[in-house]
Protein backbone atom coordinates (compact mmCIF):
# COMPACT_ATOMS: atom_id res chain seq x y z
CA UNK A 1 0.00 0.00 0.00
CA UNK A 2 1.27 3.42 -1.45
CA UNK A 3 1.70 5.82 1.42
CA UNK A 4 0.78 9.60 1.04
CA UNK A 5 1.28 12.21 3.55
CA UNK A 6 -0.20 15.84 4.03
CA UNK A 7 1.70 18.80 4.29
CA UNK A 8 1.01 18.81 7.75
CA UNK A 9 2.33 15.07 8.22
CA UNK A 10 5.21 16.20 6.47
CA UNK A 11 6.27 19.09 9.04
CA UNK A 12 5.65 16.41 11.66
CA UNK A 13 8.33 13.62 10.42
CA UNK A 14 10.81 16.21 9.60
CA UNK A 15 10.69 18.07 13.02
CA UNK A 16 10.46 15.04 14.80
CA UNK A 17 13.58 13.83 12.77
CA UNK A 18 15.92 16.58 13.85
CA UNK A 19 14.79 17.15 17.31
CA UNK A 20 15.30 13.72 17.87
CA UNK A 21 18.99 13.64 16.01
CA UNK A 22 19.92 16.72 18.51
CA UNK A 23 18.71 14.56 21.20
CA UNK A 24 19.77 11.10 20.63
CA UNK A 25 23.35 12.66 20.13
CA UNK A 26 23.28 13.89 23.62
CA UNK A 27 21.77 11.51 25.81
CA UNK A 28 19.82 9.18 23.52
CA UNK A 29 16.17 8.05 23.58
CA UNK A 30 15.74 9.66 20.03
CA UNK A 31 13.61 6.84 18.60
CA UNK A 32 11.12 7.75 20.98
CA UNK A 33 9.95 10.84 19.09
CA UNK A 34 10.64 9.19 15.62
CA UNK A 35 8.62 6.05 16.41
CA UNK A 36 5.17 7.48 17.52
CA UNK A 37 5.78 10.10 14.48
CA UNK A 38 5.89 7.39 11.95
CA UNK A 39 2.94 4.88 13.50
CA UNK A 40 0.65 8.66 13.17
CA UNK A 41 1.31 7.91 9.60
CA UNK A 42 -0.58 4.36 9.17
CA UNK A 43 2.28 2.44 8.19
CA UNK A 44 2.65 -0.95 9.20
CA UNK A 45 4.59 -1.75 12.24
CA UNK A 46 7.02 -4.08 10.97
CA UNK A 47 7.60 -1.06 8.16
CA UNK A 48 8.01 1.51 10.97
CA UNK A 49 10.84 -0.38 12.44
CA UNK A 50 12.50 -0.80 9.59
CA UNK A 51 11.98 2.75 8.63
CA UNK A 52 13.29 3.80 11.95
CA UNK A 53 16.62 1.83 11.78
CA UNK A 54 17.24 3.46 8.67
CA UNK A 55 16.47 7.23 9.98
CA UNK A 56 18.54 6.09 13.26
CA UNK A 57 21.75 4.91 11.38
CA UNK A 58 22.13 8.25 9.86
CA UNK A 59 21.84 10.30 13.51
CA UNK A 60 24.39 7.62 14.99
CA UNK A 61 27.01 7.69 12.30
CA UNK A 62 26.95 10.99 12.11
CA UNK A 63 27.48 11.59 16.25
CA UNK A 64 30.14 8.63 16.87
CA UNK A 65 32.07 9.85 14.34
CA UNK A 66 32.27 13.14 15.18
CA UNK A 67 32.90 11.93 19.10
CA UNK A 68 36.09 9.71 17.21
CA UNK A 69 37.44 12.60 15.47
CA UNK A 70 37.50 14.19 18.58
CA UNK A 71 39.76 11.40 20.73
CA UNK A 72 36.72 10.76 22.94
CA UNK A 73 36.08 7.28 21.56
CA UNK A 74 37.81 4.54 20.46
CA UNK A 75 36.58 1.81 18.70
CA UNK A 76 39.35 -0.84 19.49
CA UNK A 77 39.23 -0.67 22.64
CA UNK A 78 35.26 -1.64 22.68
CA UNK A 79 35.88 -4.72 20.04
CA UNK A 80 34.22 -7.05 22.33
CA UNK A 81 31.37 -5.74 22.89
CA UNK A 82 30.72 -4.08 19.73
CA UNK A 83 30.79 -8.00 18.62
CA UNK A 84 28.45 -8.95 21.23
CA UNK A 85 26.08 -5.67 20.22
CA UNK A 86 26.14 -7.32 16.23
CA UNK A 87 25.15 -10.58 17.44
CA UNK A 88 22.64 -8.68 19.96
CA UNK A 89 21.12 -7.02 17.30
CA UNK A 90 20.83 -9.69 14.81
CA UNK A 91 18.98 -12.05 16.97
CA UNK A 92 16.70 -9.03 17.90
CA UNK A 93 15.92 -8.18 14.22
CA UNK A 94 14.75 -11.64 13.29
CA UNK A 95 12.93 -11.91 16.17
CA UNK A 96 10.86 -9.08 15.70
CA UNK A 97 10.36 -10.28 11.69
CA UNK A 98 8.23 -13.07 13.37
CA UNK A 99 5.85 -11.20 15.22
CA UNK A 100 2.61 -10.58 14.08
CA UNK A 101 1.45 -7.36 13.32
CA UNK A 102 -1.36 -7.26 15.78
CA UNK A 103 1.15 -8.26 18.19
CA UNK A 104 3.80 -5.33 17.32
CA UNK A 105 0.80 -2.74 17.34
CA UNK A 106 0.47 -3.40 21.00
CA UNK A 107 3.99 -3.99 21.82
CA UNK A 108 5.56 -0.90 20.53
CA UNK A 109 3.05 1.59 22.85
CA UNK A 110 4.06 0.10 25.55
CA UNK A 111 7.97 -0.15 24.90
CA UNK A 112 7.91 3.58 24.58
CA UNK A 113 5.87 4.03 27.33
CA UNK A 114 7.97 2.02 29.39
CA UNK A 115 11.39 3.26 27.95
CA UNK A 116 10.19 6.90 28.82
CA UNK A 117 9.61 5.99 32.10
CA UNK A 118 12.66 4.87 32.82
CA UNK A 119 13.92 7.64 31.59
CA UNK A 120 12.19 9.88 33.70
CA UNK A 121 12.35 8.09 36.65
CA UNK A 122 14.59 9.82 39.38
CA UNK A 123 18.37 9.00 39.79
CA UNK A 124 21.13 10.65 41.04
CA UNK A 125 23.79 11.40 38.78
CA UNK A 126 27.65 11.48 40.35
CA UNK A 127 28.33 15.13 40.25
CA UNK A 128 32.00 13.74 41.08
CA UNK A 129 32.62 11.22 38.36
CA UNK A 130 36.22 11.62 36.85
CA UNK A 131 36.98 12.13 33.11
CA UNK A 132 38.37 8.95 31.67
CA UNK A 133 40.65 9.62 28.54
CA UNK A 134 39.73 6.08 26.46
CA UNK A 135 42.96 4.43 26.89
CA UNK A 136 42.12 4.76 30.93
CA UNK A 137 38.84 3.10 30.85
CA UNK A 138 37.85 0.81 34.09
CA UNK A 139 39.02 -2.70 33.34
CA UNK A 140 36.10 -5.18 32.96
CA UNK A 141 36.26 -9.10 31.83
CA UNK A 142 35.89 -9.13 28.26
CA UNK A 143 32.84 -11.75 29.33
CA UNK A 144 30.67 -8.33 30.93
CA UNK A 145 31.59 -6.68 27.45
CA UNK A 146 30.24 -9.46 25.32
CA UNK A 147 27.05 -9.80 27.49
CA UNK A 148 26.48 -5.96 27.93
CA UNK A 149 26.40 -6.02 24.18
CA UNK A 150 24.57 -8.46 23.38
CA UNK A 151 21.41 -7.80 25.76
CA UNK A 152 21.36 -3.98 24.37
CA UNK A 153 22.20 -4.96 21.21
CA UNK A 154 19.22 -7.70 21.15
CA UNK A 155 17.01 -4.27 22.73
CA UNK A 156 17.44 -2.30 19.95
CA UNK A 157 17.63 -5.07 17.12
CA UNK A 158 14.27 -6.20 18.59
CA UNK A 159 12.12 -2.57 19.60
CA UNK A 160 15.14 0.15 20.63
CA UNK A 161 13.00 2.80 22.15
CA UNK A 162 15.45 4.36 24.67
CA UNK A 163 18.35 2.24 23.50
CA UNK A 164 21.38 5.55 23.54
CA UNK A 165 19.99 6.00 27.22
CA UNK A 166 20.76 2.49 28.24
CA UNK A 167 23.60 2.40 26.73
CA UNK A 168 24.81 5.56 28.55
CA UNK A 169 23.26 4.24 31.94
CA UNK A 170 25.50 1.01 31.37
CA UNK A 171 29.06 2.69 30.11
CA UNK A 172 28.53 5.15 33.28
CA UNK A 173 27.83 2.19 35.78
CA UNK A 174 30.30 -0.35 34.30
CA UNK A 175 33.36 1.62 33.15
CA UNK A 176 33.11 4.70 35.60
CA UNK A 177 32.72 7.25 32.59
CA UNK A 178 31.53 10.40 32.55
CA UNK A 179 28.62 11.84 30.57
CA UNK A 180 30.50 13.02 27.52
CA UNK A 181 32.40 9.87 27.38
CA UNK A 182 29.35 7.83 27.87
CA UNK A 183 27.78 9.44 25.25
CA UNK A 184 30.68 8.51 23.04
CA UNK A 185 30.27 4.84 23.47
CA UNK A 186 26.36 4.86 23.56
CA UNK A 187 26.38 6.62 20.35
CA UNK A 188 28.81 3.99 18.41
CA UNK A 189 27.32 1.14 20.22
CA UNK A 190 23.70 2.49 18.52
CA UNK A 191 25.00 2.54 15.60
CA UNK A 192 26.48 -1.05 15.30
CA UNK A 193 22.99 -2.14 16.28
CA UNK A 194 20.98 0.03 14.03
CA UNK A 195 22.87 -0.75 10.95
CA UNK A 196 22.67 -4.51 12.01
CA UNK A 197 19.08 -4.18 12.18
CA UNK A 198 19.05 -2.26 9.15
CA UNK A 199 20.29 -4.53 6.88
CA UNK A 200 18.62 -7.43 8.08
CA UNK A 201 15.22 -5.59 7.44
CA UNK A 202 16.74 -4.24 3.55
CA UNK A 203 16.56 -8.18 2.95
CA UNK A 204 13.35 -8.74 3.93
CA UNK A 205 12.08 -5.65 2.34
CA UNK A 206 10.52 -4.06 5.78
CA UNK A 207 11.88 -0.31 4.56
CA UNK A 208 10.06 2.98 3.38
CA UNK A 209 13.24 4.43 1.39
CA UNK A 210 11.06 7.49 0.84
CA UNK A 211 10.40 8.41 3.90
CA UNK A 212 13.40 7.00 5.49
CA UNK A 213 15.99 8.83 4.19
CA UNK A 214 14.56 12.17 3.75
CA UNK A 215 14.17 11.93 8.00
CA UNK A 216 17.66 10.37 8.44
CA UNK A 217 19.11 13.16 6.37
CA UNK A 218 17.67 15.71 8.76
CA UNK A 219 18.64 13.48 11.76
CA UNK A 220 21.95 13.69 10.54
CA UNK A 221 22.07 17.31 11.18
CA UNK A 222 20.36 17.23 14.34
CA UNK A 223 22.77 14.60 15.35
CA UNK A 224 25.85 16.58 14.29
CA UNK A 225 24.99 19.54 16.10
CA UNK A 226 23.49 17.46 19.56
CA UNK A 227 26.84 16.15 19.70
CA UNK A 228 28.99 19.29 19.02
CA UNK A 229 26.95 20.93 21.95
CA UNK A 230 27.74 17.59 24.05
CA UNK A 231 31.36 18.04 23.66
CA UNK A 232 31.78 21.49 24.02
CA UNK A 233 29.16 22.15 27.11
CA UNK A 234 29.18 18.43 28.99
CA UNK A 235 27.40 17.37 31.59
CA UNK A 236 25.72 20.75 32.70
CA UNK A 237 24.13 21.16 28.93
CA UNK A 238 23.21 17.40 29.16
CA UNK A 239 21.54 16.81 32.17
CA UNK A 240 18.57 19.67 31.57
CA UNK A 241 18.14 18.29 27.76
CA UNK A 242 18.05 15.26 29.68
CA UNK A 243 14.90 16.23 31.51
CA UNK A 244 12.93 18.71 29.12
CA UNK A 245 13.23 15.61 26.68
CA UNK A 246 11.80 12.97 29.20
CA UNK A 247 8.72 15.66 29.53
CA UNK A 248 8.34 16.39 25.85
CA UNK A 249 8.18 12.93 24.89
CA UNK A 250 5.93 11.82 27.67
CA UNK A 251 3.45 14.15 26.52
CA UNK A 252 3.54 13.41 23.04
CA UNK A 253 2.79 10.21 24.31
CA UNK A 254 -0.42 10.69 26.48
CA UNK A 255 -1.75 13.17 23.58
CA UNK A 256 -1.41 10.31 21.29
CA UNK A 257 -2.73 7.61 23.49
Amino acid sequence: MELTLDFTTILLLGGAALLAGFIDAIVGGGGMLVMPALLSTGMSPHLVIGTNKLIGTFGTFSASLTFIRKGLFKPALWWAMSFGTLVGAFIGAMLIVLMSAGVLKKLLPLAILLAAAYLAWPRRVSLTAIRLEPETIIPVQRSVKLLTGGLIGFYDGFIGPGTGAFWMAAAMKLFGLDLVAAAGVARFMNFISNLTALLTFMILGNINYVVGLSMGGLLMLGALAGAHSAIRYGAPFIRPVFLIVVLLMAGRLLVAG
